[in-house]
């Protein structure tokens, strides 16, 4: 949580900064704008200064930690900024001044503003982490009726808005600056919307989108789909993407293959794009979100190549086609037979552990990470009924966070007794070779080391069907 000391460290630092910057005034034509700041813990040796998925600076971080930029030019609108892995969004007015400290340890919850347009951003920082920890609680509550979940998600939204209104009326921005407050504020409400039914049933085996009432998706009719300001802005792309997949599901394929199923489904998701959304940038986003989440989860080798030609054919976003295929690269690696790529782990002694001397019989994989407690217990609650019903399996746990300490501060809070716990040493490695994207990834592995399936969800309702 952030710290009132951390506000009183800055403060010096916001003076010399307002100080200097306001030292003559600006005129009408004048865009200039200074951004600086200081990073403990840092990951990289700067900072990135972007516009989209754009870097307009690479500003380096001096002996002390610190940086600083002038801008002499800067039009006024939504940025971001990158201590690599980690970004956030800052947004800036015209001749903002604007400092921020980081712990590059503790990212997001470190992250504190001051100067001039301190307000605006500090509160989106606060919705941001309001909407973070409701995340971390609320995979739990799509398990619940329609009425119980409802509540729940209401509740949140109206204590959220009521935050919302209050600061409006406080800050008085304005209304281009309104746009992402809003976005940040309905987006994470309609996600959860578009996500309830379809994880509704995966968890409980309910559908219950036949229940719904007629206006649930309503909220529908109010979107812009071809926003041209939100084309970068994750609540909103994070928001189309649950929604094509939602839409996609609406129709099933009696008959039809699970692997078959699945490359119908993302192929009808990469139509409804192309046909919903005629902002180019908005729709190679979307199309880009649904080629990595389909590379996730089919494995069908004749599949993936029809499906990357579909998707070829319709985006226009060249630059991010050799990710994707890097991606599907990696996959083709992780194919039943094949060895497990090595990577590096870390037992609680702090040594390097060799993988493959783990792997002494059948065993499933799994991960998690502190930043959603509620999957971590969940996940660690199954494994220990599935390890009472199957002897015969090793589980191994590993966590992907970068803070080795406080993983073993975790580990004894929780005390999860019989499950064998290590903690990724590069989490960029074990993101590449393993394709980590999704914290609810399962791994089964035969006893000789080679793989059996690399993409399961240790909570579909038919997992424990793949331990044979």
């Amino acid at each position: 949580m952030r710290d009132t000391n951390v506000i009183r460290l800055l403060i010096p630092a916001c003076l010399v900064l307002l100080f200097t910057s306001c030292q003559k005034q600006f005129g009408n034509d004048n865009f200039t704008a200074y951004f600086g700041g200081e990073v403990s813990n840092p990951t990289t040796p700067y900072i990135l200064f972007c516009k989209g998925a754009k870097v307009i600076d690479t500003i380096r971080l001096k002996k002390d930690n610190t940086f600083m930029m002038k801008f002499d030019s800067l039009t006024p609108g939504l940025y971001s900024f990158k201590s690599e892995p980690e970004y956030q969004y800052i947004y800036f007015d015209k001749n903002d001044s604007l400092m921020v400290r980081i712990n590059a340890n503790d990212f997001d919850e470190s992250i504190v503003f001051c100067g001039r347009g301190e307000d605006k951003n500090n509160f989106m920082m606060e919705l941001y982490l309001k909407n973070e920890r409701e995340r971390k609680k609320i995979y739990d509550v799509f398990e619940y009726d329609y009425p119980n979940f409802k509540k729940n998600i209401d509740s949140a939204q109206a204590s959220k808005r009521k935050f919302y209104e209050a600061k409006k009326e406080e800050i008085k921005w304005d209304d281009n600056f309104d746009a992402y407050a809003k976005a940040m504020l309905d987006y994470n409400y309609f996600s959860k919307k578009e996500i309830y039914p379809v994880v509704h049933e995966m968890r409980t085996g309910i559908a219950v989108k036949e229940d719904l009432p007629k206006d649930y998706y309503s909220h529908r009719k109010s979107i812009d789909y071809n926003d041209a300001k939100l084309t970068d802005f994750s609540p909103y792309v994070r928001y189309l993407t649950c929604m094509l997949n939602n839409m996609a599901l609406s129709k099933e394929l009696p008959n039809v293959s699970e692997a078959d199923q699945s490359l119908e489904m993302n192929v009808r998701k990469l139509h409804i794009a192309d046909s919903l959304f005629r902002n180019q940038s908005i729709k190679n986003a979307i199309l880009n979100n649904i080629a990595f989440t389909y590379l996730l989860e089919d494995q069908n080798i004749v599949n993936n190549k029809k499906f990357l030609d579909k998707y070829h054919a319709l985006s226009t976003d060249k630059s991010k086609h050799n990710e994707i295929l890097k991606i599907g690269n990696a996959i083709q690696k992780l194919k039943e037979g094949n060895e497990l790529p090595e990577v590096g782990l870390l037992d609680r002694n702090d040594h390097s552990v060799d993988f493959p001397s783990l792997i002494t019989r059948k065993t499933v994989l799994f991960f998690w990470t502190e930043s959603l407690e509620s999957h971590v217990i969940a996940a660690h609650k199954k494994i220990i009924e599935l390890r009472k019903r199957h002897p015969d399996y090793n589980f191994i746990a590993i966590n992907v966070d970068r803070d080795q300490e406080k993983w073993k501060k975790n580990l004894n809070n929780y005390k999860f007794d019989g499950i064998q716990e290590y903690r990724a040493s590069d989490f960029e490695q074990i993101k590449d070779k393993w394709v980590i994207n999704k914290i609810h990834r399962t791994m089964l592995l035969n006893a000789d080391g080679t793989i059996d399936n690399a993409f399961v969800s240790l909570f579909d309702l038919k997992f424990e069907d793949n331990l044979k």
